[in-house]
């Protein structure tokens, strides 16, 4: 059943329940079945009001309770749902679902910790919604290596959840994983997420037009997804309509928040539309965030050189080579130094070529290395 076909057989459902009601309104469960049907129906205050009207007669049992957080959840008062869901585990209403929808509030709230602690294995193992929470905060903070781990165990138990598979296939792309990272997505069709998974393959894979499609496909189902705006403006950095690029790339960035690598993005697209003093901006905004991503020196060196600066780019690529011996921009940054450091027409020639012609013997275009640090983890490898 479709999204749209549920929630209209849940309205449905609310308003024969309300026409009961109209005859029996002291009925305690047909108030908690109202209020359950109104949740599904998208109709969250009024299985508050639902719910109130059946307190004023009885006090609430763990059903009337845990509905109360789900409406809460749902209104998106999540300081409620917090409230109530730990509530009813102190009470010893103790269930997967419960725990799920508590590490959810918890989550959404920006309480990480507080969600990873709820979610135990015996939940991640019953409900597969718990097993893509799980993978999707180890993943943003940090741990790759036990997400990617701990993932994999889920699969063997939810094998065709889309949420999951979906979650994976972003993983598998910042572990550099890119068939797995492909299998997981065609096992989520339609999903935001893996969407933008399949965008960035295209993308990485040279067909930025199908690129563009799939983030436009992505964004349409989620306008808040960073990867699918950073992944968008990098394909359409490539399918010549660089001017649409620096916003959707800045959205990305600012969605992301401290994601290095799309604030490196954000810079090269600038500096592609010729705007070296926003590029320089955000470059730098990538280097007050962390001074250790060598991307972000080797791309300043870039601009040193342009500028004339030759000393400082020769000191910044160094840093850049030394941070990481893979790094695209310090590769870019010695061409140029090599080829004639003062010929600002040669350097432009080279920051040309390496947009779509191989950079490094990784086989690389400056392109793909942004494609892939600019819409993943923050590393091109």
């Amino acid at each position: 059943m479709g999204e749209e076909t549920g929630r209209a057989a849940s309205e449905a459902s609310y308003q024969r329940l309300l026409g009961y009601l109209e005859h029996d309104p002291d009925n305690q469960a047909l108030l908690a079945d109202a209020a359950e049907a109104a949740i599904a129906a998208g109709r969250a205050d009024a299985a508050l009001d639902l719910l109130d009207r059946a307190a004023v007669r009885s006090a609430p049992g763990p059903r009337e309770r845990n509905l109360a957080g789900l409406a809460a959840m749902h209104s998106e008062r999540f300081t409620d749902a917090i409230a109530t869901f730990a509530a009813l585990l102190d009470d010893g209403v103790d269930n997967p679902t419960i725990r799920f929808n508590l590490a959810w509030s918890r989550a959404v709230s920006g309480d990480t910790d507080g969600a990873l602690a709820i979610l135990d294995e015996a939940v991640c193992d019953a409900l597969p919604q718990a097993a893509a929470l799980d993978v999707r905060l180890r993943h943003a903070a940090g741990g790759f290596e036990e997400a990617y781990q701990r993932g994999k165990h889920y699969l063997d138990l939810h094998a065709e959840d889309p949420a999951l598979n979906a979650a994976m296939s972003v993983l598998a792309l910042d572990m550099d994983e890119p068939e797995f990272a492909a299998v997981c997505a065609a096992r989520a069709p339609g999903n935001p997420d893996a969407l933008t998974t399949l965008g960035t393959l295209a993308l990485d894979g040279s067909d930025a037009s199908q690129a563009k499609a799939l983030f436009d496909e992505a964004l349409a189902r989620n306008p808040k997804a960073p990867r699918a705006w950073v992944g968008r403006g990098l394909a359409e950095l490539l399918t010549g309509e660089i001017d649409k690029a620096p916003a959707d790339i800045d959205r990305g960035a600012e969605l992301f928040g401290s994601h290095l690598g799309s604030w490196i993005a954000a810079g090269w697209a600038y500096f592609v539309n010729g705007d070296i003093a926003t590029s320089r901006g955000r470059f730098e905004h990538a280097l007050a965030l962390d001074p250790t991503f060598a991307e972000t020196h080797g791309s300043l060196a870039v601009l040193d050189i342009l500028a004339g600066d030759i000393d400082a780019a020769r000191e910044r690529a160094t840093i850049a080579a030394r941070l990481d011996r893979q790094s695209y921009a310090a590769a870019l940054a010695q061409a140029m130094l090599s080829a004639g450091s003062g010929d600002a027409d040669k350097s432009r020639a080279i920051i040309e070529r390496a947009l779509h012609a191989p950079l490094d013997g990784a086989g690389r275009s400056l392109a793909q290395a942004l494609a892939r640090m600019g819409a993943g983890g923050g590393s091109v490898h």
